[in-house]
């Protein structure tokens, strides 16, 4: 089975030329927005639709939701349920009596979830020096009370007495849930501690790190906006997607121009490494013969960062959307060139109906029941646009922006790897570092391992290679 939230929703499984207008970051002033008043008189990049259409302070999906991220009042006793059956009707009744639109694997699956990461942790850390960890959106601090909490009573007393643990999060109202959840136990006060500022403006961080440290991103990636690439056949060079009114002012319709965004040339290089746009003679020969259009989603996310729209709604899970995952990771290894990473998210969605690589998943719920648009274009600031994670292009990213020579044009360097990197299915990474006994049903059946196969875990340590 596959599970494309973390909800009860359902599981399961013309090209024309234009004239190139420059890009310039397009901030539109909304009023009775959706969808085709969200663009205006001149066109806009997907990404910037994207977000708006996610994020606009007034009309945009997460604005419009009535509450944050789901906190459990208690954890879920596994043990004591049937089976699946019963596991759904309970997690039916806790959505019901909370009116949450989602929780977090590591809200339901708390304090397992977390303990798992800490183990992972606490086995491939070198203990020998204060533990530090950093965590990008910390939600309301399940994962971080967690993690805090293993480490107390499983690792030697000097690890917990002297790590740190800090929480970099964009909404001060999340800001002060954390505080309260890591309040429960007074221990972990002093060793823990918020910082509201966005992730991705390198200033925040101050001076480069020295010490070796812990970064955790989980479902960090896939609200991240996208753009969207086009080419008319297989052998068609790409160009980026803009959107545009039509001239009666009702419908929406896509521009192609030739690539020129800053953000999409550098995304279309990396990409390009791995899965180059050309092929063998033969197939080109075929593919002007009978052209297929092909369409890629890039997650460029935005280049401006919309912080208004997080400090006043407080929306954690959301905050950071309007970051790319290239300027993340960037900034990350800029200012902790010895950072362990752990990220978690979706890296398949089934049932998708938008076209194209890595297409998302635009979804809303009406009474109760999840109803999917075939079109992005479609989101009118009632649908979720939720993207899986490539964690391919993850990798390769995170090596470009680690400074791996050969990923910058250096070809004839010798020089190794700067990170080591490995991708689990989450079941594989809780059944090596997790407590899948305490997630199993009375028949065997166990929501963590069975529903989440559509999930995976991303780790990436420094190599010697590191200065």
């Amino acid at each position: 089975m596959f599970s494309r939230s973390i909800s009860t929703k359902n599981l399961s499984f013309v090209s024309q030329r234009r004239r190139l207008i420059p890009y310039e970051p397009i901030l539109i002033p909304f009023r009775a927005l959706f969808s085709t008043h969200m663009v205006g008189d001149r066109p806009m990049l997907v990404r910037d639709f994207i977000h708006s259409a996610l994020y606009d302070a007034k009309h945009g999906y997460f604005s419009q939701l009535s509450r944050s991220v789901g906190v459990l009042e208690r954890s879920i006793r596994f043990n004591q349920l049937e089976g699946r059956k019963a596991y759904i009707d309970h997690l039916d009744k806790i959505y019901k009596q909370s009116d949450i639109s989602w929780f977090t694997p590591v809200e339901l699956f708390k304090p397992w979830y977390a303990h798992g990461i800490a183990e992972a942790i606490m086995r491939t850390a070198n203990l020998s020096v204060p533990l530090k960890i950093y965590e990008i959106g910390g939600g309301s601090g399940t994962c971080a009370k967690g993690i805090m909490d293993y480490i107390m009573l499983n690792a030697p007393a000097r690890v917990y007495t002297s790590m740190t643990y800090t929480s970099v999060e964009i909404s001060p109202s999340l800001a002060e849930i954390q505080r309260e959840t890591i309040g429960e136990v007074r221990s972990h006060l002093s060793k823990f501690r918020v910082e509201c500022r966005d992730a991705a403006d390198r200033g925040g961080w101050g001076e480069a790190e020295k010490q070796p440290c812990w970064v955790i991103m989980l479902e960090v990636l896939d609200n991240l906006p996208h753009d969207l690439i086009y080419s008319e056949s297989q052998v068609s060079p790409w160009k980026e997607v803009w959107i545009e009114k039509q001239q009666n002012g009702q419908r929406l319709s896509e521009v192609y121009n030739p690539l020129q965004d800053p953000l999409i040339k550098s995304c279309v290089e990396i990409m390009e490494l791995d899965n180059p746009h050309s092929m063998s003679k033969a197939r080109s020969i075929w593919s002007k013969v009978f052209p297929k259009p092909q369409r890629r989603w890039l997650p460029t996310g935005s280049l401006v960062r919309y912080q208004w729209f997080s400090l006043t709604h407080g929306f954690s899970f959301y905050s950071y959307a309007s970051l790319n995952m290239q300027k993340l990771l960037e900034v990350l290894h800029d200012a902790l060139p010895k950072m362990s990473l752990i990220a978690s998210d979706f890296s398949y969605l089934p049932d998708v109906k938008i076209p194209g690589e890595r297409a998302p998943l635009v979804s809303t719920k009406k009474d109760g029941c999840s109803i999917d648009y075939h079109s992005y274009l479609d989101a009118k600031g009632d649908a979720d646009i939720f993207f899986p994670t490539d964690f391919r292009l993850l990798e390769h990213l995170d090596h470009y922006c680690s400074g791996w020579p050969r990923f910058h044009g250096d070809k004839s360097s010798k020089q190794g790897k700067k990170r080591r990197t490995l991708v689990l299915d989450t079941s594989s990474f809780m059944e090596e570092f997790g407590f899948p006994s305490r997630t199993r049903t009375k028949d065997g059946y166990n929501p963590l391992l069975d529903d989440f196969k559509n999930t995976k875990f991303y780790l990436s340590v420094p190599t010697h290679n590191i200065k």
